[in-house]
């Protein structure tokens, strides 16, 4: 999508786009008179500038949108399951120590991004390994960690939990979707 000023195409400047939204949704608390406090904005601007770096660092490495999909795809759903158990809970509420779980599965999705040195074939395989630990979650959480267990039954957990796994196994079709154009050379 290109603007045009005097006939000439101009591109929509999207570093500026990106970094403005973070802003605007880091100062919307302020705005709204949510309860934060300063140790929670700047938890916020950590993982926005973390986010906002590597979206950059991956959009300076390739070309492929397939692969830069997957890692926004993947970026998603950890800074989700971050905020979810950090803020709410997806097992009970925030205190519950089933939700230590999920940021578990988050610490495996960054151990093997890392590992995989932004490989695409690599990372496809880490998100999928990544959906099995989500999906191991609820069965780990009722058996040996959740207080109460009765928390680990509700309907929430289960539903977020496909959403979390069809997010990672997304990030790593588009993953490999990414490798695959890359081994011929060519972006469609």
């Amino acid at each position: 999508m290109a603007a045009t000023t005097n006939g000439e195409p101009r591109s929509i400047p999207w570093r500026m786009v990106g970094w403005g939204t973070a802003g605007f949704l880091l100062l919307l608390p302020l705005v709204t008179g949510a309860p934060w406090t300063v140790s929670d904005y700047i938890l916020v601007a950590v993982i926005f500038g973390i986010v906002g770096g590597l979206i950059e660092l991956t959009v300076r490495k390739t070309a492929s949108f397939a692969y830069r999909t997957g890692v926004a795809v993947a970026l998603a759903a950890s800074v989700f399951h971050i905020w979810f158990t950090g803020a709410v809970g997806i097992i009970g509420n925030e205190s519950n120590p089933g939700n230590v779980l999920y940021l578990g599965v988050v610490v495996l999705a960054i151990l093997g991004s890392i590992a995989s040195l932004g490989r695409a074939r690599s990372l496809a395989w880490v998100m999928v390994i990544v959906a099995i630990a989500e999906v191991l979650v609820p069965p780990v959480a009722y058996a040996w960690v959740a207080d109460p267990v009765d928390a680990v039954l509700r309907t929430e957990v289960f539903v977020l939990g496909g959403v979390f796994t069809g997010m990672w196994l997304l990030a790593a079709w588009l993953f490999r979707e990414g490798e695959r154009i890359d081994s011929r050379g060519s972006e469609a």
